[in-house]
């Protein structure tokens, strides 16, 4: 039976999540790729303002489509998590807490969700049409000149996601491919 999380995220709710567990996903969270990544980080080392804030905020590392005439957004599915690999753990740093995607993560992003107190999500990946069921609004907020790879805002309703790393060091990956050796 899935939980259902409301979003930003609190240090007690990540801490609460454990690798494995299915959630659904209420509230606000942000959408920013690989180039949207790159500038957001170069602007906290220039000091200058972020296209918003991240203490408790989750991003999703999603690839939109265009929506549809009466559709807030297109297909709205994940994309590889390991190409903000080098990004997230200074996100996690200034207070990100929840990042969604597709695929394993480093070793070094691990430790940070551990270090820093956030999660790893995943959503399915294929299931972009479904998942923008949950997409209730959408709107660009940064990098508009990025296209697909500009920043959004989505307000999301039962947005379906499972944990893979906890803040404890828990892996759903490892723990799978562990059951799949010992059978």
């Amino acid at each position: 039976m899935p939980r259902y999380i409301s979003l930003p995220l609190t240090d007690e709710t990540v801490a609460s999540l454990s690798a494995g567990d299915n959630v659904l996903l209420n509230g606000v969270m942000y959408v920013a790729r690989d180039t949207a990544h790159k500038r957001i980080v170069e602007a906290m080392e220039q000091g200058t303002q972020l296209p918003f804030e991240l203490e408790g905020q989750t991003v999703y590392y999603m690839g939109p489509s265009p929506a549809r005439p009466g559709q807030v957004i297109g297909s709205a599915g994940p994309t590889t998590s390991g190409r903000m690999d080098s990004y997230a753990p200074r996100l996690m740093a200034a207070g990100l807490k929840g990042m969604i995607g597709k695929g394993m993560r480093s070793a070094v992003v691990k430790e940070a969700i551990k270090k820093y107190g956030a999660v790893y999500f995943a959503a399915i990946g294929g299931a972009g049409a479904l998942i923008s069921k949950t997409v209730k609004k959408s709107e660009i907020i940064a990098f508009e000149e990025l296209g697909a790879e500009a920043v959004l805002r989505l307000e999301v309703e039962d947005f379906p996601a499972i944990v893979i790393n906890d803040v404890h060091g828990g892996d759903l990956y490892q723990n799978g491919k562990a059951r799949y050796r010992s059978v």
